[in-house]
């Protein structure tokens, strides 16, 4: 009796929402699946594409796992973790978004039924971490190195594997002709990790064949005064002055007061106001420079003044595109016309103003340094060129990591399937509960070549079967055998030049390993109340 007189303790806010235990597990796996389904027809060189539409009425056409992930305005916790693996794996390696969501829901699939029976999350986490680890290792093993091969050998790899990323894209059709293109930018800026020496320019308009790549900087015409069009437009080995100063002719009157005794003392502040423009120009020119380029606003007096010279300028060029000609050119923004030496001046073989569809670009091609280069982008729509510049952009982080790491594995599911293989093997030695978890965790691996197959439209069923007897050669001949997209049956991953970087089967195995991981270690879920008496006072 004098336990049930004990008052109710009350520890969370009125209106907390509390949910915990086996239930709301399965919940927070149920809507992980539900966020993989939405990307799971994007995967392979057969993957449809998505259209989303925001509030401001923005179009975006992609099948980029990390793009659909930002796009989707997700609001469910535990979901926002496979958002946040899909933006990890972007940034670390580029490419393998959708694989990495996939891999985590179908991980999380396969631990459900075992939830459900009431086996406890440490339990699989236990074992879903040893598979991973048992995984990584065997990937590894697998990895062919492309060392020690001729410089033109080596790119003909890589353009192999910046192809393979391509082919799912929109621009799969021309994956060669990009591949090459990537290839030779990456080429360009040597082992630097500045990636953004890479500069992507897109112009609508075309075909996707005529974008091209210059071994040096291109940016668009900025905007120009009277005069512009009297200034030379082509030079072979110029000068470059680099500023982040204004030539234009400042009138004092907002910046200063001045109080005069004499009517004619107003001719001389004016003249001085002329002079100090005048005097600018005047060192530009004798610093021996045939291009001016500037961050800030270069003038109608100034364009003029260059024109009559035979200089080109350009002024409210792009802080970006600045440092690209900077680092290409060999120069050193100055933010100061005195005493310019010619240590500071940058240089180029040859420089031109080209019309490229509606646009005209100046282009410095030849440079000295060539660490950066840049792709002209054309094509149809404007949402075409935007997921181009996405495909290129996971094409350009794939060559990179290849370069950088330069192992490479067998595309087209046969990695997976071979690591299914393996671990279902290593799993009969092990005693107890754990052979179970470890079989499923090998079994979730074949989601990728079933999709792949789904996606293509081909019997996925009939395919793995054929696979899994291929995989269980004793001989291991097996091993690079992947989905054939192209008849509908299995072939030779490594002989169809279907590769990936082994850093990117690795990373996405590590990030789904652990976003499952993470899920399946929450056992309540605590939402509080919104606080909305806070708001109210604050509005008053």
């Amino acid at each position: 009796m004098a336990a049930m007189m004990q008052p109710q303790i009350i520890l969370l806010k009125e209106g907390t929402d509390t949910s915990q235990g086996k239930a709301q597990l399965v919940s927070n796996i149920n809507a992980c699946t539900a966020v993989a389904d939405v990307v799971r027809s994007t995967l392979g060189p057969r993957g449809m594409d998505k259209l989303i539409h925001d509030d401001k009425g923005t179009v975006t056409i992609s099948n980029d796992g990390a793009t659909i992930m930002k796009l989707l305005d997700i609001v469910h916790p535990a979901a926002k973790i496979l958002v946040d693996i899909a933006k990890s794996q972007d940034s670390e390696v580029g490419d393998g978004t959708t694989t990495v969501v996939l891999l985590a829901a179908e991980f999380l699939r396969e631990a459900k039924p075992f939830i459900e029976d009431g086996v406890h999350p440490q339990n699989l986490i236990r074992s879903f971490r040893n598979a991973s680890y048992k995984a990584i290792q065997k990937v590894k093993e697998l990895a062919k190195s492309i060392e020690g091969q001729s410089l033109e050998e080596k790119k003909r790899l890589l353009s192999k594997c910046a192809a393979t990323t391509l082919s799912s894209k929109l621009i799969g059709g021309e994956k060669e002709f990009f591949a090459s293109m990537v290839v030779d930018a990456v080429g360009a800026i040597g082992d630097g990790d500045r990636l953004n020496m890479i500069g992507i320019k897109k112009v609508p308009g075309g075909t996707m064949r005529d974008s091209f790549l210059v071994n040096g900087v291109a940016f668009k015409k900025t905007f120009s005064y009277a005069g512009f069009e009297q200034q030379p437009k082509k030079f072979l080995n110029p000068k470059i002055l680099l500023l982040n100063i204004e030539l234009e002719l400042k009138s004092e009157k907002e910046n200063a007061e001045i109080r005069l005794s004499d009517p004619s003392q107003y001719q001389s502040i004016v003249d001085a106001e002329w002079n100090i423009i005048y005097d600018k120009l005047d060192k530009c020119v004798q610093s021996g420079a045939k291009v001016v380029l500037s961050r800030l606003a270069i003038g109608d007096l100034a364009t003029q003044y260059f024109a009559d010279r035979d200089i080109f300028c350009a002024g409210r060029v792009a802080e970006e595109d600045l440092l690209r000609v900077a680092a290409a050119t060999g120069g050193t923004v100055q933010t100061s016309v005195n005493n310019v030496v010619d240590e500071v001046l940058g240089t180029c073989e040859h420089f031109e103003e080209r019309q490229v569809g509606n646009e005209r670009f100046n282009i410095f091609s030849g440079c000295p340094s060539g660490r950066t280069a840049t792709i002209v982008l054309r094509g149809g729509a404007d949402q075409f060129i935007e997921e181009a510049e996405r495909s290129l952009h996971d094409a350009i982080m794939i060559v990179r990591r290849a370069t950088k790491n330069s192992t490479v594995v067998a595309g087209g599911g046969a990695i997976d399937m071979e690591i299914s293989k393996y671990l279902r093997q290593e799993s009969r030695a092990i005693a107890g509960k754990s052979q179970f978890f470890i079989n499923s965790y090998a079994k979730a691996l074949e989601v990728i070549p079933r999709q792949l197959c789904d996606n293509a439209g081909f019997d996925a069923t009939d395919v793995l079967n054929k696979l899994r007897q291929k995989h269980a050669l004793p001989t291991g001949e097996g091993a690079p055998y992947g989905v054939d997209i192209n008849t509908g049956g299995i072939a030779d991953s490594f002989a169809n030049f279907v590769w990936e970087p082994a850093v990117v089967k690795i990373n996405a195995i590590n990030a789904a390993t652990e976003a499952a991981c993470l899920i399946l270690s929450v056992d309540e879920t605590v939402k509080n109340p919104k606080r909305s008496g806070i708001r109210e006072r604050r509005a008053r």
